[in-house]
């Protein structure tokens, strides 16, 4: 009788192993904030393919803004971070929250508005002084007002025409991602900025167009950053750094090239 209890136990204990035991070549994953625009545009859903394949590592999305990307990344709730906010993303590593950066790509911004175009924005010299004719028409303009890298560069764009919109009955924020903050300015006939790449698959325009772009200042660039280990431990450092040599690699950034909607190409690699 003591022998068969015992060889009960031995069957239950190993069944508790087995159990409490990953699975045999469970897929490995990570868990990448990013901001809306790199979700919305459709890049991801083109390129994460690719890489699984590659690979065998899923990829996690947490689609944000980048201010609200960076403090996931300060939290320790994502193992990489693929961001468009420079200044921010410098400060993030500087800090120690961000063990490097490494350029990706780029695309640019435009400033999205009423087809009739009220603040004749089109004839602008640069950006500022479009910014500054939308303000000097108290036209409706549409602020993402999400600590986004959009949200940030809106901001500067401000700042340099010195124009304080915030408060102003025209400036209205959404506190949203760049989806619903199209959708918002479609539904009201306004101004906003916009990446380029998100306005390509935006699909409720209705009387909305770009009617300034071009301006080297409009220049949006994206940068991909590990989470610190040292800072916290349980980020899958390995498995992130292999989608951040891969992202920045000669395949990686065929990826990012041949993503194109009407034949337009969105994103562009970073030269080496």
């Amino acid at each position: 009788m003591a022998h068969a209890l015992l060889n009960r136990l031995r069957v239950f204990t190993a069944a508790m192993l087995v159990a409490a035991a990953p699975a045999a070549g469970a897929a490995e994953s990570i868990v990448l904030a990013s901001t809306t625009s790199t979700e919305q545009s459709g890049l991801f859903g083109h390129i994460l393919p690719v890489f699984e394949k590659a690979t065998g590592i899923t990829v996690k999305v947490v689609a944000l803004g980048t201010g609200q990307a960076l403090d996931v990344g300060r939290r320790g709730d994502a193992d990489a971070l693929l961001v468009h906010d420079r200044v921010a993303e410098d400060a993030f590593v500087a800090e120690g929250y961000g063990r490097y950066r490494r350029d990706v790509m780029y695309n640019d911004f435009v400033v999205i508005g009423p087809g009739a175009d009220p603040a004749a924005v089109k004839g602008a010299s640069d950006t500022p002084d479009a910014f500054g004719r939308i303000a000097g028409k108290a036209a409706t303009f549409i602020s993402r007002a999400d600590k986004s890298g959009t949200h940030a560069a809106e901001l500067r764009f401000w700042k340099a025409a010195g124009v304080e919109p915030v408060g102003q009955d025209w400036y209205k924020e959404a506190g949203a991602g760049m989806g619903p903050t199209l959708n918002m300015a479609a539904g009201v006939d306004a101004y906003t900025l916009s990446d380029r790449g998100t306005w390509a698959n935006f699909k409720n325009r209705q009387s909305l167009a770009i009617v300034y772009e071009g301006d080297p200042k409009l220049f949006n660039p994206y940068g991909v950053i590990l989470v610190n280990p040292d800072k916290h431990p349980h980020v899958k450092k390995a498995a992130a750094e292999q989608f951040i040599d891969w992202i920045t690699s000669d395949a990686g950034r065929e990826a990012i090239a041949s993503y194109k909607l009407g034949g337009e190409q969105l994103f562009y690699p970073t030269p080496r």
